[in-house]
């Protein structure tokens, strides 16, 4: 027993090894995507039927391993259909090049510098919410980065005008046609206002968030875009970012992490923002 241990241990290749760590990795980057949300129970209870499947089969239960084995065979297109918000945002998050300047940090081997391009009017964009959340005015303001959220920009209208604070004001007045949905920013223009955004089904949420929090949360779960969120309620001022939401930020606070965000310095100083957005 001992011989054939010493021997499986010595046909152990490298290549096994890295193998062993890249499931293991995709695993805990799996739990992490889907930590939560309703997907993380519906993860589980396969796992559960994935080991007792296991468990039959090593017990020779014939009858029972085929229905489960059959559970399996024809289960994996249901797979796609339950977790298809959770594919979308996996794959989404790959093709972004922000994911590559988040491991560039951890990784010497990525030490590549991807700069951002946005030349954002910050001070416009902070008056604007200064003044909307001084009057109690509802808003959601977009920023994009790489993701220049095309399919969303669809879904309002089409603006295309320079970033300008009365024109903030004037897309979230209260009798605008337009004030319910977002605008979405991309460089300094406005692209589109009125848009309807995915709203986040994160339950780890506080329930008193309405839906013009969720939205902006939304949005950031599914791309590398900034949410600004004014409260139509109490007038304060939130941004989201990955998926996670800052509540009661002043506007001077709100600037320094605009500027953070889009100034023109290489993006391998961006760590110490993102620990502190939280």
């Amino acid at each position: 027993m001992i011989d054939l241990f010493i021997t499986a241990f010595i046909d152990l290749r490298l290549l096994d090894i890295i193998d062993i760590l890249l499931v293991a990795v995709l695993l805990f980057e799996l739990y992490n995507l889907l930590k939560g949300t309703v997907a993380i129970n519906i993860f589980i209870g396969i796992l559960a039927i994935f080991l007792l499947w296991q468990f039959v089969s090593a017990l020779q239960m014939e009858l029972l391993s085929k229905i489960l084995g059959a559970f399996f065979s024809v289960g994996f297109i249901a797979l796609i259909v339950i977790f298809q918000p959770e594919i979308r945002r996996f794959l989404l998050a790959l093709g972004t090049p922000a994911i590559i300047r988040k491991k560039s940090r951890r990784f010497l081997f990525w030490r590549f510098s991807l700069k951002n391009i946005n030349l954002l009017d910050v001070d416009t964009i902070i008056v604007a919410c200064q003044r909307l959340a001084d009057t109690h005015t509802g808003a959601l303001i977009i920023i994009t980065k790489q993701n220049e959220l095309s399919q969303y920009l669809e879904t309002g209208e089409i603006i295309d005008a320079k970033v300008s604070s009365p024109l903030i004001e004037n897309i979230f007045f209260k009798n605008s046609p337009l004030h319910d949905g977002a605008i979405i920013i991309s460089g300094n223009q406005i692209r589109a206002a009125g848009c309807v955004l995915p709203v986040s089904n994160n339950n780890e949420l506080p329930k008193r968030l309405g839906l013009r929090h969720r939205a902006g949360i939304g949005i950031t779960e599914y791309s590398d875009s900034i949410a600004i969120i004014i409260s139509e309620q109490t007038g304060r001022i939130a941004y989201a970012k990955e998926g996670k939401i800052k509540l009661r930020v002043p506007p001077a606070q709100l600037k320094d992490f605009l500027e953070a965000e889009f100034s023109q310095e290489d993006e391998s100083n961006e760590g110490a923002e993102e620990n502190t957005d939280d």
